[in-house]
């Protein structure tokens, strides 16, 4: 069992989702009101251009749990999703995107596995993706190349909703893409990861960032980056020391 949970942190990036944030927030407060721990949610605004920002400044304001990261311009997902697991107060991070297709109550049933102790990541995979059929050819491609190269076996990587262990995220290398791999990348690092299926949800509100051709090049370069860090990484372990403990 994993003993030293006290604190989760949500970590949302935000990129335009001025109507999805108020719904966000309520829909998570009602999925981590019945837990043991305490609790933070730490929106990240990746420039937003619309009232996203002041929408989250709004949330802050009336609750505080709610903690927010403002970026100066559009960084994209994986610096927002690095700046908010550097800046996370809690022992344990859970993501997930602010569009709503994920469901904030899933993240339960993905602590209580985590909480088992046996694994230091859990990710969600999208057991009926609600998105066109191209858009889930285009996954399911993505996903048996990624596989492929990496020598892993993740049904879904492209699933925000994940629940990781922090001190282990803060390790992980930061490069643009950096969040399609996060499983493979914790697992450079000694981590022992679970899938488990979770919902997915139709966009209803704001308009998709992503599209399928435009990124399909820099995916193919990443991958191949990832693949490389794979060969080259080097890990160990002290057998003995006079050291003090580190902080």
């Amino acid at each position: 069992m994993h003993t030293d949970i006290h604190t989760i942190s949500l970590v949302i990036p935000v990129y335009n989702e001025e109507e999805n944030l108020p719904e966000l927030y309520r829909q998570c407060r009602e999925a981590l009101e019945d837990l043991p721990y305490a609790w933070e949610i730490l929106l990240v605004d990746d420039g937003s251009t619309d009232t996203s920002l002041a929408c989250i400044k709004a949330l802050a304001a009336a609750d505080s749990r709610v903690r927010y990261l403002a970026f100066d311009r559009n960084h994209g997902q994986s610096a927002a999703f690095a700046a908010g697991f550097a800046h996370a107060g809690g022992e344990v991070i859970v993501t997930l995107d602010a569009d709503l297709q994920n469901d904030p109550a899933d993240i339960p049933r993905l602590l209580a596995r985590y909480a088992e102790g046996d694994v230091d990541m859990v990710i969600g995979w999208r057991e009926k993706r609600q998105d066109t059929w191209v858009r889930r050819g285009a996954s399911r491609l993505a996903n048996a190349i990624r596989n492929a190269l990496t020598g892993e076996t993740v049904r879904d990587t492209g699933c925000s909703l994940k629940v990781l262990r922090t001190d282990l995220a803060r390790r992980l290398p930061v490069f643009t893409g950096m969040h399609r791999f996060l499983p493979t990348l914790m697992k450079m690092h000694g981590a022992r990861v679970a899938e488990m299926p979770v919902h997915h949800r139709p966009r209803t509100r704001g308009v998709s960032k992503y599209g399928i051709l435009d990124r399909a090049w820099t995916a193919w370069w990443d991958l191949l980056a990832v693949r490389w860090m794979q060969h080259r990484h080097v890990s160990w372990r002290v057998r003995e020391t006079n050291l003090p403990p580190t902080p």
